[in-house]
């Protein structure tokens, strides 16, 4: 494992001042009075809370850096000679049809009214963050034109400046989430769909019927947890008067806008900005089911699930009562994963990391199945941002993971692609990018493609836009790659077999075989002359084995 330094971090903008740090504490080994800085003890010491959290708030994201002894780093792809799975029925397979462009790369998920995604890939959710407001057009339509589905998180209704009340509390107006709904669907095609996600705050609010009346939504997600935090979402906010009004619509605020020596210090220039709190939320089976029911009862057609890097007696709960109540999509967010806004040394410190927390996963589903018990859908998140990625946790997975969700790796494209139209605008293009031309048709591979399709409606979609089609492209062909070098031609052909453990701790945890013994039984009848060799004509149509 890397050295870790607790005490010192770029996401907090801190540093130690010596080259020797104690590896516990991250302090440095020589702590001298008078030092001008600027480890996290240092800052602390004036800026208290603030040095908790990555900043600054609203123009980063953030993710966790720890090392964890077993990661997907170990474990390995494995690549065939011969066969071909999932080729269209009566495609015979040879070196002209077994091609990767014909790789399937399309996914569904859902109970039985089921969603399709060009790519086994989603977005995080992008709920109450600055980061995801000010770029929510960039998001949108990059996924909406993508094809894959979109999570709009949590508190979005709640920190609308423009939300509107009725008299019981419950939500009559909400401007931002009525923009961010309409302007994915503005390029909505059939592939992916839009899906709310709801914490205690927003039940509150009445977000769920807000949405199912306004909009018509037909799916709502809700929230038990990510991969970033073990306590609910948080947002800062610049001035007294809006951390007041978030107060009165119930959120909690800290520290308290309310008190006079908070309000004083605000004055004074100490406090320069204040965190909005959502509440932790209290999982019991009656709840969760009569909470299904009363979803299904407002006309809601799927209803997801997302839970966080709790240990396996709530990950046992999740997968049961998903099963149960034939939810529609189970998210597990491993840990460190990446935020908006999460207390960082939480991020490094806290959860089951990815990696183990998948391992868990299979071994529950397979219980789950050998007691007749019907698995949902399932996606992983936590830390994912290349096609290898991908690959290995559907493999890993299946046959009863559909996709993996990806929160940073999905939003840094759109960020590119807005920033690069603000540099040509002002003449500043970086050399990374002035290098490939000037002009959007000249820098973006997929401009010309996007153009013939949509016409003169390519004036409507945003630079940050392109830029996530851009990389969903990137991810679809070199998924369609390592599929074809796996013998794979549609996602659900996908199987255990063909990943490897690199070590035999990697092995232990996951149970896939360890590198030195995968495919060693097949090896000793090769060897013995007992070995039956697949046709190599006949498409093989195998899918993952039904739940």
């Amino acid at each position: 494992m890397n050295l870790q330094q607790p005490n010192a971090n770029d996401v907090t903008q801190t540093a130690n001042r010596s080259r020797n740090v104690a590896p516990t504490s991250g302090l440095c080994t020589r702590c001298i009075d008078g030092c001008r800085g600027n480890c996290e003890v240092f800052k602390a010491s004036f800026r208290s809370r603030e040095v908790i959290y990555p900043g600054p708030f609203g123009e980063i994201t953030a993710g966790g850096d720890k090392d964890y002894p077993v990661d997907y780093s170990h474990i390995n792809i494995q690549g065939y000679a011969m066969g071909a799975k999932g080729l269209p029925k009566g495609v015979m397979a040879n070196p002209d049809t077994a091609v990767f462009p014909a790789v399937d790369t399309e996914t569904e998920y859902g109970w039985d009214k089921k969603v399709k995604m060009r790519l086994p890939v989603f977005t995080g959710a992008l709920g109450s963050t600055e980061i995801a407001r000010k770029n929510w057009e960039h998001f949108a339509i990059g996924a909406a034109i993508s094809g894959v589905t979109l999570v709009c998180g949590e508190n979005v209704c709640g920190i609308d400046p423009k939300l509107e009340l009725d008299s019981k509390g419950k939500i009559k107006r909400a401007p931002d989430m009525d923009r961010r709904i309409e302007t994915y669907r503005k390029f909505h095609e059939g592939y992916g769909e839009i899906l709310v996600q709801m914490n205690v705050e927003d039940t509150r609010l009445g977000v769920a019927e807000y949405v199912r009346k306004k909009h018509d939504l037909e799916t709502i997600e809700l929230k038990w947890g990510q991969g970033a935090k073990c306590i609910g979402g948080e947002i800062k906010v610049k001035t007294l008067e809006r951390a007041l009004e978030l107060k009165k619509r119930g959120y909690i605020v800290t520290p308290d806008p309310a008190l006079k020596v908070v309000q004083k210090a605000f004055k004074d220039g100490a406090i320069r900005e204040f965190e909005r709190h959502s509440r932790l939320g209290f999982v019991t089976e009656e709840a969760f089911f009569a909470e299904i029911k009363r979803l299904r009862d407002l006309g809601f057609k799927r209803i997801t699930l997302k839970t966080g890097a709790y240990p396996m007696r709530e990950l046992a709960m999740a997968i049961r009562y998903a099963s149960e109540a034939e939810v529609d999509l189970l998210t597990i967010d491993g840990a460190p994963g990446g935020t908006g806004m999460s207390p960082w040394r939480m991020m490094e410190e806290w959860g089951i990391p990815t990696f183990y927390l998948q391992a868990l996963t299979y071994e529950i589903c397979e219980k789950m199945t050998k007691n007749g018990m019907r698995v949902p859908d399932i996606a992983i998140a936590g830390g994912f941002s290349t096609e290898d990625h991908i690959f290995k946790v559907l493999s890993m997975g299946a046959p009863y993971v559909k996709a993996v969700c990806m929160g940073r790796a999905l939003m840094i494209p759109g960020m590119v692609g807005k920033n690069i139209g603000y540099w040509i605008e002002g003449k500043d293009l970086p050399t990374t990018v002035s290098r490939f031309g000037k002009t959007p048709k000249e820098i973006f591979v997929c401009y010309d493609e996007l153009a013939e399709k949509y016409g003169k409606r390519i004036k409507e979609i945003p630079l940050g836009a392109i830029g996530i089609y851009s990389f969903s492209q990137k991810l679809k062909v070199g998924l369609q790659q390592l599929m074809a070098g796996s013998r794979n031609f549609k996602i659900s052909t996908i199987s255990r077999k063909d990943i490897t453990s690199l070590t035999e701790e990697a092995a232990k945890i996951s149970g896939i075989p360890y590198v030195m013994d995968a495919y060693r039984e097949e090896a000793e009848k090769v060897l013995a002359g007992r070995y039956k060799q697949p046709s190599r004509t006949k498409s093989h149509n195998t899918a993952r084995s039904k739940k």
